[in-house]
Parts: structure tokens; C-alpha cells; sequence
């Protein structure tokens, strides 16, 4: 049996191929593969739909699109790679000379073996993406170029998977499905998202976990205007991209700041003593800045390895499948599992006998810890949650104050509770 790492790279490169946009059959092909992973409730909303401050697009669909040269061989071709064209192309069919064609070609010249990632989602512009070093091999004269494309009143399409828990309030797991061959932005935090899911769904969370799968900025605004009604619901949220490659974590902290998100991730990554690196946030990135505008202000950080345009592949042909490793992806998902599970663990409880120190012995509390090899460290745990279990400290402060592991501490506390000591 492989493990989860080759298992989710082994879904990054069958989503690989397809190509995606923020609209479209690309976006509902990926969506019906995660399906088979964990089932999906998918979501039509009509092109023209007002989304808070948007308006929900056009569809766009495209079947094929090259440049041809005067011998037909196709110089450029969309089969080969859906980065090939830029996304959102009106359709074009027309023949044209070299000078004409190089104002709608687009490459990479410091990495002149490369093919950028370009889009043109709100203006009507059509293009190509081809490495520099194809475009310095053509010949002056003219070409046929088609673009085989549909811009079309239909559907922007996301889906949600949810995974119930023991109270309705919820954690907000996205990542965005709107990116075509790229493979750790954001193929890596789609995997990622989805055996997440599955190893949530094996167990009985303390909160509810919605997990969204939506096309970025105007899928997220999307989801916001949809249910606004029930936001108040959201308490804690975390972003993932760019979850595959090979650099050092990085967590993203919510507008707030001081969020509990912001404390488990801090916690987790600072005890784990896994390299890192913890950002203030800021009104530029990946959706987080959508669950963070001002009107809504949820505790919603964003989890990746290296941030977007920190690496020279970004947004290039050279983030392939190759580019993410089944370790980083691996330990990424471990972070999210640590996460999680602090955060399912992480409630206030109140001493129900505050006054001195209740006789731990006589309820067989001591004995429990016989044989254990951590057991001065787990009798430590007791007394520290005793001592702050006012109804004002979390299980979190109580690790953080004693220098304790969580798991310890939360232990304790389910023994304290058990014994009729503490109440949540």
C-alpha cells in the first residue's frame, strides 16, 4: 500500500491535464474526480448572478486553439499544454504575419524554456503562452492561428464537502480549483484539502469542517454572498496553496492576528520544530483576503510551503508535477491533522473544586499514571489544569503557560473531567 503522500501526488498528476479556469468544464472534470475521493455537493450559480460587489462571468470553454506555420505544423498547440493559451481567449481563426502575431505571445525570457500562465478573465483579449526559445526559432512570415473557444452565458461552478461534527459551528478548509497545469498552485493544496477530509471524516470532530472547492476570488466572494446568513457559524478557516514543494511551512496569520487559528498554527509549527515561517497578513494573496475583508473579519489564516510568486516555477510550466514531492505533501497534511486536532481540543473548563488543591490520589488519578513513562509530566498536566481552569483559560493557554505538550495537557483534562473535577 503507498502512502499518503504518493497518494495524493498520485492525484495531483491525474488533475495535472485538465485545464481549468474560473468557469467551465475544465473546473466541473476536476470537481468529478475529487468526487470520487470524497463525495461533493457541486453548486451552478448563473452567469450574471450579483455577488456582493461582482458579478458572476460568462462561461468559458475551449476545445482546441494552435499556431500553425505555413507547412501546418502546429508551433504552438493547446493539446500539448492547457498553459498554452491564455485563459479566457475569445475565440479567433485568422492568419496573420509574425509581427502581427508577437503582440498576443507571451514568454519567459529569463527562463526561455519555460511557458508562463496568463489569463485575461475580465477583458476580451485572446493570446498564446510559448517558451522564448520556441518563439526565437520561427521563421518571419504567416501563420494560421486558431483559438476554438466559447465565452457564453452558463455557470460559474464550486462544490463543498462537509464533514459533520459534534456542534454545528464550523472550521472553513479552501483551496481554489482555478488554476490549469499548475501543479503546486494549486494542484498539491487540492489533494491535500481532500485526504483531509477523508481522515476527518474517520473520526467524530468537535466542529463541523466545510471544506470549499472554488474557483479563487470570484469563488470565494461567491460562497460569501451565498451564505451570509449563517457566516456567524465560521470560527475558525484556513486557506491552502502552494502545499507541494519543497520549501519550509509558511502560515499566513488571519486580518486579526490574534485569532485562534493564528495560535494553533504558531503552536503547532513552533513545537513541532519543523522549519517555518509565520507572516502577518496582508490584502494580497489567495483567498483569505475574501474571509478577511473587513465585513466579514473571519479567523481565516492561509497554510502553504513557499507563498505564491516566492518561487521562480510559479505560475509557469516548470510547477509540474515534478516540482511537488509526496514528503512535502505528506508534512503539510500532517500540519493541518496537528492543527485540527488542537483546535477540536482546544475548549475553557472551569475547576469545580477551586478552593486548594482537590486530592487527586483519593479519586485514583495518581494510579491511572503507574507504569507510565511520561507520568510526572501527565501529573504536572493535572495540576496546571487545575490551576487554570477559571473558565477564562483554553487547553492552548494551559500548554503555552506550562511548556507542556498539548496532547498531555488535554489528556489531563479529559481525565479531570472524567472524574468529575472539571466541566467544559
Amino acid at each position: 500500500m503507498t502512502g499518503l503522500g504518493e497518494q495524493m501526488h498520485a492525484l495531483v498528476e491525474r488533475l495535472y491535464p485538465l485545464c481549468r479556469s474560473i468557469t467551465g468544464d475544465g473546473v466541473r472534470a476536476t470537481l468529478a474526480i475529487v468526487d470520487e475521493y470524497v463525495p461533493l455537493q457541486v453548486h451552478e450559480v448563473p452567469t450574471g448572478t450579483q455577488v456582493l460587489d461582482w458579478t458572476v462571468p460568462k462561461e468559458w470553454n475551449i476545445k482546441d486553439a494552435y499556431v500553425a506555420d505555413a507547412a501546418g505544423n502546429r508551433v504552438v498547440d493547446f493539446a500539448a499544454s492547457s498553459l498554452h493559451v491564455l485563459g479566457y481567449s475569445v475565440p479567433v481563426s485568422a492568419r496573420m504575419p509574425l509581427a502581427e502575431l508577437r503582440d498576443h505571445l507571451h514568454t519567459l525570457p529569463d527562463h526561455p524554456t519555460w511557458v508562463p500562465y496568463r489569463t485575461s478573465y475580465y477583458r476580451p483579449e485572446w493570446g498564446f503562452c510559448l517558451a522564448q526559445q520556441t518563439l526565437d526559432a520561427l521563421p518571419e512570415g504567416e501563420y494560421e492561428v486558431r483559438i476554438d473557444s466559447t465565452l457564453a452565458d452558463g455557470h460559474l461552478t464550486y462544490a463543498e464537502h462537509v464533514v459533520p461534527g459534534q456542534v454545528p459551528d464550523e472550521v472553513i478548509v479552501s483551496c481554489h480549483v482555478c488554476h490549469p497545469s499548475l501543479a503546486n498552485d494549486n494542484l498539491a493544496g487540492i489533494a491535500v484539502a481532500t485526504y483531509l477530509a477523508r481522515e476527518l471524516a474517520e473520526r467524530k470532530p468537535w466542529y463541523t469542517y466545510r471544506f470549499l472547492f472554488a474557483p479563487g476570488t470570484i469563488g470565494a466572494i461567491t460562497w460569501l454572498a451565498r451564505n451570509a446568513e449563517r457566516i456567524d457559524r465560521v470560527k475558525h478557516g484556513l486557506v491552502l496553496a502552494c502545499a507541494g514543494d519543497r520549501g519550509a511551512l509558511t502560515y499566513k496569520q488571519s486580518r486579526r492576528g490574534d485569532a485562534e487559528i493564528d495560535r494553533v498554527l504558531r503552536y503547532v509549527l513552533a513545537s513541532s520544530e519543523r522549519p517555518h515561517r509565520i507572516t502577518d497578513f496582508t490584502p494580497y494573496g489567495y483567498d483569505e483576503r475574501q474571509f478577511c475583508s473587513p465585513g466579514f473579519d473571519l479567523g481565516v489564516g492561509s497554510l502553504s510551503r513557499t507563498p505564491y510568486a516566492g518561487y521562480p516555477e510559479y505560475h509557469t510550466s516548470a510547477d509540474d508535477p515534478g516540482f511537488v514531492t509526496p514528503a512535502a505533501m505528506a508534512d503539510t497534511l500532517a500540519v493541518c491533522r496537528e492543527a485540527c486536532a488542537v483546535l477540536d481540543r482546544n475548549r475553557r473548563y472551569l475547576n469545580l473544586s477551586p478552593c486548594g488543591e482537590p486530592q487527586l490520589g483519593r479519586r485514583g488519578l495518581y494510579d491511572s499514571l503507574g507504569g507510565r513513562s511520561d507520568a510526572k509530566q501527565a501529573q504536572m498536566a493535572m495540576l496546571w489544569v487545575l490551576n487554570l481552569a477559571d473558565g477564562e483559560h483554553s487547553l492552548l493557554d494551559v500548554a503555552e503557560r506550562s511548556g507542556l505538550p498539548f496532547d498531555t495537557v488535554a489528556g489531563a483534562a479529559d481525565a479531570l473531567g472524567a472524574a468529575g473535577l472539571i466541566k467544559a
